[in-house]
């Protein structure tokens, strides 16, 4: 249901986008729905003060492609936050940023990631 919700609400804050340029840039990133539909948390990548004014302006129209799209019982009452993931990764860029300029972190040690090889991987080996 979240997933079908992000797409809609997405889609419909696109469109308000072109009407509307306060809410241009914004993306949403996912929705957080109650088990009894009755409120829906949209989670936005960021969320400035201008933008967060245009989408409770546009919150009817927002529900009202809800309610066009998704057969609910209820359309769920919308609450528009920003994403506190995207906010704890800027932070950890951060973090890692001043350890790499510190010395205490090299670029070679945060590039390797799951997809480093393996010792022995692509030695013909176990083939």
């Amino acid at each position: 249901m979240n997933a079908l919700l992000r797409e809609v609400v997405a889609e419909a804050v696109e469109l308000a986008g072109e009407a509307d340029p306060r809410l241009e840039l914004l993306t949403v990133t996912a929705v957080e729905c109650d088990p009894d539909l009755r409120h829906a948390k949209v989670l936005l990548a960021s969320l400035p003060g201008p933008a967060r004014e245009a989408l409770e302006q546009a919150r009817p129209r927002l529900q009202a492609a809800i309610a066009h799209q998704v057969r609910l019982k209820r359309t769920p009452q919308l609450h528009f936050e920003p994403d506190p993931a995207v906010a704890y990764g800027e932070r950890v860029e951060g973090v890692l940023r001043e350890l790499r300029r510190s010395g205490q972190l090299g670029a070679e040690e945060v590039d390797e990631g799951p997809a480093a090889e393996e010792p022995g991987a692509g030695d013909g080996e176990g083939v």
